[in-house]
């Protein structure tokens, strides 16, 4: 259901790890071991989102950490909207198994 509102995977991937935890602090690379995407398409995404306010970066040597904007205007919402499409994307495999 997210799908419909983030068209890129790899954003969508980068917006629910950050929404459903908040305190997490990571670099590229781990990040992209996390979501299992390619580190080039995950940095152009968290680029697009430190533009846009979502994300606060800290440098630490030569490695940019990444972090979430907890003063985003559209925090709480936006967390609602990914536990909800996870909520009703479990529903629905448990429909499916069920049916």
């Amino acid at each position: 259901m997210l799908d419909i509102f983030i068209t890129s995977r790899v954003r969508r991937k980068i917006v629910v790890v950050f929404a459903k935890y908040p305190d997490f602090k990571t670099h590229v690379r781990a990040l992209s071991k996390l979501i299992k995407e390619d580190p080039g398409n995950i940095q152009r995404e968290l680029q697009r989102l430190e533009r846009g306010g979502f994300l606060i970066v800290t440098q630490k040597g030569n490695t940019r950490i990444y972090q979430m904007n907890k003063q985003f205007p559209l925090l709480k919402e936006l967390q609602g909207m990914v536990i909800k499409s996870q909520q009703l994307a479990k529903t629905n495999r448990v429909d499916r198994t069920i049916g």
